[in-house]
């Protein structure tokens, strides 16, 4: 544990470097904080953050500049993720209100809202499809013998088929066909493929069990498949273009990411919202960078992660408030 002097200098230097990007110097701090102490003691005090290992001196007459050790102690003593500025509260609120179509799409298109509000790569894994439920199942005519099954699940996805039949069987047999899908398959998960009763009418019991052949064939899903936002904003994240190359690949890497997202998620629990820095991501090639990371909730359950990748000395509490605030909306939103 680390005294209130030395933890306001920490604070200070941290804020300033995250700011910057610049080495912060003793004199800088004594000047911009209210600690009361001349130059000289913030100096001895950065001295011993260092001796301490929250602090590293990149050159001898430079400044300090935190270690993550000492990103670590800051974020940790964030008593919560702060708040978006009322512009980009507004402009998440108008987002989800516009939001609607299929799953994929909301996934690829919440990963570059989130982007564009923290100015970092914004990652967001999908619930699991084999968890998912069937909420509603509707059954509607296209052409002349050509119908089209749709079935809304549980994560928000939406699972369609075109059936062909071999006659035109009119809107009221589509609509009981409706209402008996969805009377036996609401609350199950379509994967197990769930036996529904005949009703009796052939014509209707053919329909039904068209829609369940087509609903019952496999579907080639990629379970490992991340949706990610504002990849290239990495390159101005980093100065070394060696960095920014590995993370790019890294990036491109779907198992790795996906692994790494979970494993965050795993360390840190479930509930709110878990920070990796650094080393701790245990990925040599991500070693300069930290991962912010919240479960998404549909239904009171945690099915997936919204989260944002960026340099270690990125601003914590503001990419805190955003995956807080995005990952709130989207669970809000498929949860509609």
């Amino acid at each position: 544990m680390l005294d209130d002097r030395k933890a306001a200098v920490l604070r200070a230097v941290v804020r300033e470097y995250i700011e910057t990007a610049q080495p912060v110097g003793s004199a800088h701090v004594a000047r911009t904080t209210d600690l009361g102490v001349s130059a000289a003691t913030v100096r001895n005090e950065m001295a011993a953050l260092e001796h301490e290992g929250y602090l590293t001196q990149p050159h001898t007459s430079a400044g300090r500049v935190p270690t993550d050790q000492g990103y670590r102690f800051f974020v940790d003593q964030l008593t919560g993720p702060g708040a978006l500025p009322a512009v980009q509260r507004q402009q998440v609120k108008d987002f989800f209100a516009k939001a609607h179509g299929e799953l994929e799409q909301m996934l690829h298109d919440t990963s570059s809202l989130l982007s564009g509000l923290t100015s970092y790569a914004a990652l967001v894994l999908p619930p699991p499809s084999e968890r998912a439920t069937v909420r509603s199942v509707q059954v509607v005519g296209l052409a002349h013998r050509v119908a089209m099954a749709v079935v809304v699940l549980s994560n928000g996805a939406v699972e369609k088929a075109t059936l062909e039949l071999d006659d035109d069987l009119g809107d009221e047999r589509l609509a009981a066909a409706s209402s008996h899908l969805t009377a036996h398959l609401e609350g199950r998960p379509l994967a197990e493929n769930p036996p529904v009763p005949a009703t009796g009418d052939k014509r209707l019991d053919g329909l039904v069990d068209a829609a369940l052949d087509a609903f019952g064939a496999p579907v080639d899903r990629d379970h490992d498949h991340v949706y990610v936002g504002g990849a290239s904003r990495m390159a101005s994240a980093f100065d070394a273009v060696e960095t920014v190359r590995q993370v790019l690949a890294i990036l491109e890497q779907q198992y790795v990411v996906v692994s790494l997202l979970r494993d965050v998620i795993d360390n840190e629990g479930e509930q709110g919202i878990a920070v990796s820095i650094g080393t701790e991501l245990g990925v040599q090639p991500l070693a300069e960078c930290s991962i912010v990371v919240a479960p998404y909730v549909i239904e009171g359950e945690p099915v997936g992660t919204v989260g944002v990748l960026g340099p270690t000395r990125m601003n914590y509490p503001q990419a805190m408030a955003a995956v807080a605030v995005v990952s709130e909306r989207l669970g809000r939103r498929l949860s509609a």
